[in-house]
C-alpha cells in the first residue's frame, strides 16, 4: 500500500513567494510567454496540448481571450490536480492551481485553512494593489464575514425574489420587443448588460438613467490594467473613488431615513454591522455587490445563447419542451462558469491533494476546471439541457462564500428564456464572440446576432 503524504517535523518548503519578500512594483515585470511564431488560438492550443506543465502561466489572459484553456486544465486534472506554477512568479508570487473537483470543494469549504482575507492578497490571483486594499465581505473570513454578509442577504428573500419577478418579466419583455429584425446587433449591449445593469440599479435603488456607470464600474473593478485600452492602475483607482463618492450621496441620503428602504445602500446604512463601516469596506463591498449582480447574469445571457447555437439539437430540444428552461438555466451557468476561479491564502501547512502546501501559500481554485471533472460530471464538456442533477455544478462556489445573489440570477436567466421562446423561433450567432482577456471574469465583450425578419 502506498504511503500516505503526511506533515512530518518539519514544515514544509514554501512555493508563493511571502509578501513580505516580496517587492510590489508598477508597472509589473514584463510577462514571459512561450516563443511561439504566433499567438492565435491555433497555435496555443497546439503549444497547451504539449507544453511541460511547469512551463504554463495559465493565469495570463491570452488563454482566456482565446478560449484555449481548456486543453490545459484536463492535463492539470489528469497529471498534477494541485500543481504549482512558478512562471512569472515576479508578477503574482506564484499559485497553487487547484483543478479537480473534490480538491476544489475541500478548499472552498475549509475556512479554517484557507482565508479569504484582503490583507493577504484577497480572492483573485493578483493580490490586491498594496496601496488601495478594499475588504468586503467576500474577502474577509469568519466571524465578520457572516455579520456583514447577513446585512444584505434579505435583498434576495423569498419574497423578495417574488416581489422582483414581475419586474424582471416586464423589463425583459419591454428590451427584447425592442430589438431589431433581420439586421445584426451586438447581443451583449442590447440585451445582456440593459438587462443586467437594470437589475443592478433596482437593488441599489440607483438611478435608472444612469444605470450603465454600474456595468462600467464593475468592468474597471476587474479589468486587467495591463491589457491595452483598460485603464491604468492609477486611473482605475481614481475611478473607483468617483464611485465612492457618488455612493456616498446615496448613503447620506438614506443613513437617517426613519422608515429604511429595501435596497442594499439602506440594508447595509441601517445594519449595526455596516453602518459604521470605514470608506474603504464601503467600497469593497459595493465594488463586490456590483460585480456579483452583473457578471454572472450577464455572462450567462450570453453564453447560454451562443451555446445553443453551437448545440443546435438542444436548441431544438428546447423549443419542442420549454419545461426545460429550469435545468438549462444551471446547465448555462455551469457550462460558462462566469468568474473562473477564487483564490485562498493557507494559515498553516497542509496537504491537498498529496501536495504540501505552506502557510502562506497562494492557492486557486479553478471553478472552470472543475465544471469539467470527469470524476464529478458525467460527459461534462458536452452542453445538454436536460442533464440529471443539473445544479451540481460549482460556478456559486461552496460553503459560507458561496454566491449570495445565486437564485436571483437563476430566476433572471429562467425568465429571460421563457420570454425569448414566446417571441423568436431563433435568434442566430453570426460571427464568433469577442472574450474578455481576463482569468478571472470569464465573459464576453460582444456576440454578433441576427433575429430573422
Amino acid at each position: 500500500m502506498a504511503t500516505q503524504p503526511s506533515l512530518g517535523a518539519e514544515a514544509p518548503i514554501s512555493h508563493t513567494v511571502s509578501r513580505e519578500d516580496y517587492e510590489y512594483v508598477w508597472p509589473l515585470p514584463p510577462r514571459r510567454r512561450p516563443p511561439l511564431k504566433d499567438y492565435s488560438a491555433e497555435s496555443l492550443r497546439e503549444y497547451l496540448a504539449t507544453a511541460p506543465l511547469d512551463e504554463v502561466d495559465i493565469a495570463d489572459p491570452m488563454y482566456w481571450e482565446t478560449d484555449t484553456h481548456w486543453t490545459f486544465f484536463k492535463r492539470l486534472r489528469d497529471e498534477a490536480p494541485v500543481h504549482f506554477t512558478g512562471v512569472n512568479a515576479n508578477r503574482h508570487r506564484g499559485y497553487w492551481s487547484v483543478t479537480r473537483w473534490a480538491d476544489i470543494m475541500a478548499v472552498d469549504t475549509n475556512h479554517q485553512i484557507f482565508s479569504s482575507d484582503a490583507h493577504l492578497g484577497g480572492i483573485t490571483l493578483f493580490d490586491m494593489d498594496q496601496d488601495f486594499i478594499m475588504p468586503m465581505f467576500i474577502a474577509m473570513d469568519q466571524p465578520k464575514h457572516d455579520v456583514q454578509r447577513k446585512a444584505v442577504n434579505p435583498i434576495v428573500s423569498g419574497s423578495n425574489l417574488q416581489a422582483f419577478e414581475a419586474l424582471i418579466r416586464s423589463r425583459t419583455q419591454e428590451v427584447l420587443d425592442g430589438l431589431p429584425r433581420g439586421e445584426e446587433f451586438d447581443w451583449v449591449d442590447r440585451v445582456s448588460i440593459e438587462l443586467t445593469s437594470r437589475m443592478l440599479a433596482t437593488l441599489f435603488d440607483f438611478p435608472q438613467e444612469h444605470r450603465r456607470k454600474l456595468t462600467w464600474w464593475s468592468d474597471i473593478a476587474t479589468a486587467d490594467p495591463e491589457v491595452p485600452g483598460n485603464l491604468q492602475k492609477e486611473e482605475r483607482q481614481a475611478a473607483l473613488l468617483g464611485m465612492l463618492q457618488e455612493f456616498m450621496g446615496l448613503w447620506n441620503d438614506r443613513v437617517n431615513d426613519p422608515e429604511p428602504k429595501g435596497d442594499l445602500i439602506s440594508m447595509l446604512a441601517h445594519n449595526p454591522a455596516t453602518r459604521n463601516m470605514p470608506p474603504m469596506e464601503f467600497m469593497g463591498n459595493l465594488v463586490l455587490l456590483i460585480v456579483g449582480g452583473n457578471d454572472t447574469t450577464r455572462n450567462s445571457i450570453t453564453g447560454g445563447l451562443k451555446f445553443l447555437n453551437d448545440n443546435p439539437a438542444e436548441y431544438a430540444k428546447l423549443r419542442a419542451n420549454h419545461g426545460l428552461i429550469e435545468p438549462m438555466v444551471s446547465e448555462i451557468i455551469r457550462y460558462q462558469t462566469p468568474l473562473a476561479h477564487m483564490r485562498r491564502t493557507a494559515l498553516e501547512d497542509t496537504i491537498l491533494g498529496g501536495q504540501h502546501i505552506a502557510k502562506g501559500d497562494k492557492v486557486v481554485m479553478w471553478y472552470a476546471s472543475g465544471n469539467r471533472d470527469e470524476r464529478a460530471i458525467e460527459n461534462p464538456d458536452a452542453f445538454i439541457i436536460d442533464r440529471p442533477r443539473a445544479r451540481q455544478h460549482m460556478s456559486f462556489g461552496f460553503g459560507i462564500h458561496r454566491c449570495v445573489g445565486n437564485r436571483l440570477a437563476e430566476l433572471q436567466l429562467k425568465i429571460l428564456w421563457e420570454e425569448i421562446l414566446a417571441r423568436f423561433d431563433n435568434i442566430e450567432v453570426v460571427s464568433e464572440p469577442e472574450r474578455v482577456p481576463s482569468a478571472f471574469v470569464k465573459g464576453y465583450k460582444s456576440l454578433m446576432v441576427r433575429i430573422p425578419a
